[in-house]
């Protein structure tokens, strides 16, 4: 089975994959492959710089991630741009972990922008949304992080909306309130349903 994981920023989609991970699901989590394709000498750089100029080159030779924020929320156009260099690459590396997995292994696929891109629908067998308010993702992200809110906001705003991801969903865990206990028997009482239902 293919799950898509997906949830804003501050929902604790995270925390969500890692409780899968911990039931024995395999997880390919596309941000930390897109970290990883901008870092010095990442498969993304030699295009980025051809695209974006050097301001967005750190000084260790990777991607300028704070200078690249900035460009994507002022230009739209500069957003596209960007995932046209990073999906593709991205996509392939998804790819290759998920060969990686071990026979009738369950596979998660953390992607934060799963429903803005479209595609994964037609990748995956189900999709799984960790939901919660704004209000509650901006205290989590700036407790966590330090960033001020409007940067936080900002990034919301860049990411589908709430009722789209909800519609999106086969099923929705609401991570507002629930404790990190109550939380992981959530995930597995929806890991042990899926299981059922995928054998029959």
């Amino acid at each position: 089975m293919r799950i898509g994981l997906t949830g804003g920023i501050g929902s604790g989609k995270s925390t969500v994959a890692s409780l899968l991970v911990g039931l024995g699901a395999k997880l390919v989590d596309t941000d930390a492959i897109a970290r990883a394709v901008a870092q010095p000498q990442g498969a993304a750089m030699p295009a980025l710089e051809a695209e974006f100029g050097p301001s967005v080159i750190a000084a260790d030779g990777g991607l300028d991630r704070a200078r690249m924020r900035e460009l994507v929320f002022a230009d739209p156009d500069a957003k596209r741009r960007l995932e046209a260099i990073l999906h593709p690459l991205i996509g392939v590396e998804c790819e290759r972990q998920a060969a990686t997995a071990a026979a009738g292994q369950t596979l998660v696929f953390d992607v934060p922008l799963l429903v803005e891109s479209r595609r994964w629908r037609a990748i995956v067998d189900r999709v799984l949304v960790v939901d919660a308010s704004e209000a509650v993702q901006l205290h989590r992200v700036v407790a966590r992080s330090g960033w001020a809110p409007e940067a936080v906001r900002a990034v919301i705003a860049q990411q589908a909306e709430r009722s789209l991801r909800r519609a999106a969903a086969d099923a929705l865990i609401f991570n507002e309130t629930m404790s990190l206990a109550e939380l992981s028997l959530e995930v597995r009482s929806l890991w042990d349903r899926w299981a059922v239902a995928d054998t029959r």
